[in-house]
């Protein structure tokens, strides 16, 4: 075990070695931000497997096994039978004294084109002053989600490789070219691989996230599922005509719009009975967690342009975000929905909402829930009128133990690169890919972002800041030195 002091010098070695590189881990950035690996559109498909070559190649230049795992092809609505980009199942250092840490990125965009509102072409890396004078902005397409990430974790490494320094963990890397259109085919590659590849992994780390704020870093310990619903009325097989057929009839909207009145009260209250029953208590430790963390009501109210919020504190909105489940109504299917006037009489319409999951929510038992109450409601109405409801898609939430040595050492290693404890934060959004590693591989997840709370991850003029990519190399460098003492 290394002494303090020791080990600070190594820390002073490793962050000056990155400091002197960072215009070079900058070109890097730049050399794949260029490709436009955009795995939403199919013309692009291309694309993303030249990305997944590049990022191989990277890999193999630091010496690492690299697997090229091949996932077959899928099929789209439209028929069309694409490739399923490769992926890459990489490794590096097996000394069995070590942990070994897996980590997870992808290399896959979201669409982007400059005549979206961007002010630099998505696909070039341009470096401008932001809004916050002192801060150098890395703008384009991947930047933030997940290019820059995936390339501080390689620069880490390539540091410490650089430095001829005896390598304190093993290193793992899964690296995909699909999260953008789904992950395709990558939980049965996890179930696949989970007595092989991931059977000696300790750890597996994912930064594909943001943090809470634009200046304090986060480590982030949970996510919100989802379940989606359809609740469907019918009366007949066509639309009627409101002059001959209202005010004879139950009209489907009408007992539609009572269903999902029913469902939440004016204070956001789920109106389900049975729902709150499974969510977990909140514990003096959780709470507690809420008061440091840095957040700004105004700035997140005027973001979003509303004029108040359900609640006026930082701790409750948090919570209605993060840790209490929530119901959205998303829309009608089969309603007019056009301008102008026209008295008609849908004969079907599909209501369409879901329910945020918490801990520990069963998806099962929501279902019946769900069910039980709209069939209660609309039985009530005495309507002759048809009544189907289903849940077409539940996602499970993600949950971590932030007392875990794996949660420990990013902490350190955030104190020792930032200067302050992070924020510990979960995401009011569904995060597929921890939820889906830690119920495959039962390891220990954790989710440690590097980029800002304003990098427009999926918007125009996505960016990360030069401070977040090179400090956020240190702290991937700094993680590692981390989780090798704590062994």
């Amino acid at each position: 075990v290394m002494s303090s002091s020791s080990s600070s010098s190594l820390e002073m070695e490793i962050f000056q070695y990155i400091d002197a590189h960072q215009n070079d881990f900058i070109e890097d950035l730049k050399e794949w931000v260029a490709v436009e690996s955009d795995s939403v559109q199919p013309h692009l498909r291309k694309e993303v497997m030249r990305m997944m070559a590049l990022a191989a190649d990277r890999l193999a230049a630091l010496g690492a096994t690299v697997n090229l795992v091949n996932l077959g092809s899928h099929q789209l609505p439209d028929g069309q039978v694409l490739p399923l980009p490769s992926v890459i199942l990489g490794e590096l250092g097996k000394d069995p004294q070590n942990p070994t840490v897996c980590f997870y990125g992808h290399v896959d965009v979201q669409p982007a084109k400059k005549e979206d509102g961007w002010n630099t072409d998505p696909y070039t890396l341009t470096e401008m002053d932001g809004v916050h004078l002192f801060i150098r902005n890395l703008y384009g397409r991947g930047a933030t989600d997940n290019k820059g990430p995936v390339l501080a974790w390689i620069n880490a490494v390539e540091t410490l490789k650089a430095l001829k320094l005896v390598m304190p963990v093993n290193f793992k890397f899964v690296i995909e070219g699909m999260e953008e259109a789904g992950s395709l085919g990558l939980e049965k590659l996890l179930e696949e691989e989970n007595q092989r590849f991931f059977s000696d992994v300790d750890y597996i780390v994912i930064s594909d996230n943001l943090w809470l704020s634009n200046k304090k870093p986060a480590l982030t310990y949970g996510s919100r599922g989802n379940a989606c619903f359809f609740v469907e009325v019918e009366c007949g097989s066509k639309d009627l005509h409101s002059g001959t057929f209202g005010g004879i009839i139950h009209e489907p909207l009408l007992d539609l719009i009572a269903l999902l009145d029913s469902l939440v009260d004016s204070t956001g209250h789920i109106q389900i009975p049975g729902i709150y029953d499974n969510v977990a208590a909140l514990t003096e430790e959780e709470r507690k967690l809420y008061e440091s963390i840095e957040f700004d009501l105004e700035e997140h109210r005027n973001n979003c342009g509303v004029k108040k919020f359900l609640y006026g504190t930082k701790e409750e909105i948090l919570q209605h975000l993060w840790r209490y489940p929530s119901l959205s109504i998303h829309g009608i299917e089969g309603a007019f929905h056009e301008p102008g006037i026209k008295t008609v009489i849908p004969a079907k319409v599909i209501g369409k909402f879901s329910i945020r999951q918490v801990p520990h929510m069963d998806l099962s038992v929501v279902e019946k829930q769900v069910v039980e109450h709209l069939e209660g409601v609309f039985f009530k109405r005495n309507s002759p009128n048809r009544l189907k409801v289903s849940m077409p898609l539940g996602a499970k939430p993600w949950l971590a133990d932030i007392n875990d040595l794996l949660y420990k050492a990013g902490r350190r290693a955030i104190k020792t690169v930032f200067g302050e404890d992070p924020d510990f934060i979960r995401d009011g959004s569904t995060i597929p890919v921890a939820r889906m590693f830690q119920t495959v591989t039962q390891k220990s997840v954790m989710m440690l972002p590097i980029g800002a709370a304003d990098d427009g991850e999926h918007s125009q003029n996505e960016k990360i800041s030069r401070h977040n990519y090179i400090e956020g190399t240190k702290l991937f460098a700094a993680f590692f030195l981390e989780i090798s003492k704590l062994h």
